[in-house]
């Protein structure tokens, strides 16, 4: 097996042709770099360098020995920085999972800003409600949102999301508004894919059943009704937020508000995290963070 150990120091010195300048430019002593090299002489059963007390040169054999380390190092060093630029500009395949009315907005327009500045990256976005598995689907990473069950993966949290229980002002003008818990069960409660809400009572976490005319698991569907008059929803806030600051949706029972859900990033523990990887959960934390 070959060992390296004096390479640096023997080219070093042949190409400045003095061993003082050599541990200048290795910022090591000049004992040292006599050391390695003498060491290196040994080891080869040869000898590198004529010495003198004026001068340093290369022998015949040192200068052959030169020319080959000299392609082994700049090898080295193209292979590092070929490493470098790799972590410094994402490059490849990558793939990543997420809800899909989240992976739409607002997942899919930051995954695009990101590869707008990596534009070597080649990027498969698979939005799906279904909880895949990372590792028999090839997945770099997946977006999920509230409470995580899947211990197998490492998880970081990117940001919270905040649900909302709303409705227009033509519906609270008709049917009144809501000032309890317990009230929600005399009006039109449009259900998403289960029959009960979730709220905070008192410290504690809260389920309560509810019924309306209208049931759809799809929540931009909800929002149309709720806009239209139909009745009260609850949704997170990216799809609600922007009625309610223009006033289109009234937002309700605000005291009885859950705690915030975590965003999150899934990824196998078994594998180490890419660089690019790494910074996409970077961006992707930082710009959800501004929402």
């Amino acid at each position: 097996m070959f060992d390296w150990e004096g390479v640096s120091e023997f080219v070093a010195v042949a190409e400045t042709e003095s061993f003082t300048a050599a541990a200048k430019r290795l910022a090591i002593s000049t004992a040292q770099v006599s050391r390695q090299v003498s060491a290196l002489e040994a080891r080869l059963a040869t000898k590198l360098f004529y010495r003198t007390t004026r001068n340093v040169s290369v022998t015949e054999v040192g200068n052959i020995y030169y020319q080959h380390c000299r392609l082994a190092l700049d090898g080295l060093q193209e292979a590092q920085r070929a490493i470098t630029d790799l972590q410094r500009i994402p490059k490849g395949k990558l793939q990543i999972t997420a809800p899909v009315t989240y992976g739409e907005n607002p997942i899919a327009p930051l995954i695009n800003n990101f590869v707008l500045k990596y534009p070597e990256l080649d990027v498969r976005l698979h939005l799906t409600n279904q909880k895949l598995n990372l590792i028999d689907e090839g997945f770099d990473l997946a977006i999920r949102l509230g409470k995580l069950d899947d211990s197998s993966m490492m998880a970081r949290r990117l940001a919270s999301r905040t649900q909302y229980v709303c409705a227009s002002p033509v519906y609270l003008a008709k049917f009144g508004v809501p000032h309890s818990l317990s009230e929600l069960d005399r009006h039109n409660c449009l259900q998403g894919t289960l029959d009960y809400w979730h709220f905070q009572e008192q410290g504690k976490v809260r389920n309560i059943r509810v019924k309306g005319n209208i049931k759809c698991n799809c929540g931009r569907a909800l929002v149309d009704a709720a806009l239209k008059g139909i009745g009260i929803v609850q949704l997170p806030d990216y799809y609600v937020l922007p009625f309610i600051k223009t006033g289109e949706l009234v937002s309700l029972l605000e005291n009885n508000r859950e705690s915030d859900e975590g965003v999150w990033a899934l990824y196998p523990q078994n594998r180490n995290l890419s660089p690019k990887v790494r910074l996409l959960l970077d961006y992707l934390a930082e710009e959800l963070d501004k929402t």
